[in-house]
């Protein structure tokens, strides 16, 4: 299990590689010189073993306090908005799961401190469903964050798991559908239309809204006021 310290330099590092890979995708993926390789990619992400595998990965990264951006990055710019959206909350509420139990397993030797033992004084005091969900819709908030604070509290798992499913399908929802058009513009060479500059932005905000959120809480240690 990662530690916190150790765990947010490879978060931004992480970040900054998903990012620098989409940025890739957009500038090289359409040439013509790598059609072929777009054509494999595309009938590969189909396959029954590719779909499992990518979905694995994701709860795998997860579960251990990595970011669900691996999985996001492996799974939305290949399938549509739908399937998309359905793998990566499998992926993600499975990965959520596995952290849960690992860290309850494993309270006794683990001492929380920064994001997590704010997210767990809150949580302590309202840990409801409703407040669980609405953790997991916070753009860029960690989830790793909410599944090993929860695990830890050994808080109801009916409740847990229903508030993973909900908010994560709901996030992952507009994630993958923002990602789905932008790339779909791409392919149909309007690379400066609307409907790729907007999604975008949607996105950039978002992740900017999820870092100022963040940062708040780990100063004044209210993740919901």
């Amino acid at each position: 299990m990662l530690n916190e310290s150790s765990g947010g330099r490879l978060w931004r590092w992480v970040a900054i590689g998903a990012a620098l890979l989409m940025a890739g995708y957009l500038w090289i993926w359409h040439s013509p010189e790598l059609a072929d390789v777009q054509r494999w990619a595309d009938e590969a992400s189909h396959h029954p073993v590719v779909i499992i595998s990518a979905i694995v990965i994701m709860a795998v990264t997860l579960a251990i306090g990595l970011p669900g951006s691996i999985g996001l990055w492996l799974i939305a710019p290949f399938y549509t908005p739908l399937v998309a959206t359905l793998m990566l909350t499998v992926g993600s509420v499975a990965g959520a799961l596995g952290a849960y139990y690992l860290s309850s397993r494993f309270s006794y030797c683990w001492t929380p401190r920064g994001l997590t033992r704010k997210v767990m004084d809150k949580l302590e005091r309202r840990g409801d469903f409703l407040t669980q969900c609405a953790l997991r819709v916070l753009p860029g908030f960690p989830h790793s964050v909410v599944n090993f604070a929860a695990g830890l509290l050994r808080l109801p798992l009916s409740t847990f798991v229903m508030a993973a499913i909900i908010g994560l399908a709901a996030k992952w929802a507009v994630y993958a559908s923002a990602i789905f058009g932008a790339l779909e513009a791409m392919e149909s060479e309007e690379a400066v239309s609307p409907n790729v500059i907007f999604p975008l932005v949607a996105l950039t905000l978002l992740l900017l809204a999820g870092a100022w959120l963040r940062r708040r809480v780990e100063a004044q240690g209210h993740p919901l006021g």
